[in-house]
């Protein structure tokens, strides 16, 4: 695939990269295919409004989309079974080392920014913030069958049951929150009503009057007269999830970027190629709003459609599963510093 490495004068560039690609696309004829592709249910939303729009203008592309949770997407897509693996994390390393096995090679595409949601039941009037110190008293692996009442959170809640309700394992919602919050990959409490399907996890919250539960941004926004957002305090106050406060790199720990894994021999495609390059245009952007998630920054999207169209296989953000502290704002800087922020992450 030919290499646009830009480096400057963005908004001239997205024309100018938009209308080269459209040229392109209309050299080649009408789009035809089947893409695959499986893996996280937070970005199965943002997945299906890209793929819907884009078959808009293609009506002769397919489109196969499934959610099996993160794990069980990079399991698939590491055996050469997708086109495209959704994932709220990085690749970790023993995954990454199964794709290495099975030859299979990939391009890392970051394409939004989500805020894991701590949220309660609509009705629950005695928390509106927790601090993060509160949340792993609740979620690590010595809470398991101990800590079972409100009043155990905090002295001034109720002694009213806790009723908790989560992602299941194989949910790189799970992951991330659970190292962001608890400080270990895996390390969670195991006695909680869990889903790999988050309208489940939702479904549950705002049944249940003692509820407390995690799950993405998007699936509060679908549901948010049904629960209630939970600040969190990690130690500068208590921040609401939002998609300024993504923005603006306080709502933390619980800000992610999500990414789409495309296999390096299906991006060689037209279909896949095109569909990958729509999801990082400008226009995608009103996608990501609707759905629920935080665009990234113009800059980023036309260095990220580089990096793709150069066939920059691999992953910047991997290494390990789950990486806390990637703010928006690092998707904002030039491409060295850009790496810099990375490379410090993930050591």
């Amino acid at each position: 695939m030919a290499d646009l490495k830009f480096r400057s004068y963005p908004f001239l560039l997205v024309f100018a990269v938009a209308s080269t690609l459209a040229a392109c696309d209309s050299a080649r004829g009408p789009l035809s295919g089947r893409i695959t592709i499986d893996g996280s249910d937070t970005v199965l939303p943002l997945s299906k409004a890209m793929a819907e729009a884009f078959r808009a203008s293609n009506p002769g592309v397919q489109f196969a989309i499934e959610f099996s949770g993160t794990g069980g997407g990079f399991k698939k897509f590491c055996a050469g079974q997708l086109d495209i693996a959704d994932a709220s994390r990085p690749i970790n390393s023993a995954e990454s080392a199964q794709c290495k096995a099975q030859h299979i090679e990939y391009i890392e595409v970051p394409v939004a920014f989500d805020s894991v949601t701590v949220a309660v039941n609509a009705k629950n009037t005695f928390v509106d913030c927790l601090t993060v110190k509160e949340l792993k008293a609740v979620w690590e692996p010595a809470a398991e069958g101990k800590v079972s009442q409100w009043n155990q959170i905090r002295a001034s809640f109720p002694a009213q049951p806790l009723a908790l309700f989560g992602p299941g394992k194989a949910s790189g919602t799970f992951d991330y929150f659970t190292f962001a919050v608890v400080g270990t990959e895996g390390g969670s409490r195991d006695d909680y009503a869990k889903s790999e399907d988050y309208t489940v996890v939702e479904r549950g919250v705002a049944a249940e009057p003692n509820a407390l539960g995690y799950f993405p941004y998007a699936y509060y926004e679908a549901n948010k007269e049904h629960v209630k957002a939970v600040a969190v305090d990690n130690g500068q106050g208590c921040i609401l999830p939002s998609a300024e406060t993504v923005a603006n790199g306080t709502y933390q720990p619980l800000s992610r970027p999500l990414f789409v894994y495309v296999n390096l021999t299906a991006a060689a495609r037209p279909d896949v190629q095109a569909f990958t390059r729509f999801y990082l245009s400008t226009d995608s952007t009103k996608y990501v709003t609707k759905v629920g998630y935080v665009p990234l920054p113009t800059a980023a999207l036309i260095r990220e459609a580089s990096r793709f169209m150069s066939g920059a296989k691999g992953s910047a953000l991997g290494a390990h599963g789950s990486v806390t502290g990637v703010a928006l704002n690092a998707f904002d800087e030039d491409e060295k510093e850009r790496d810099r922020i990375r490379n410090a992450l993930v050591q």
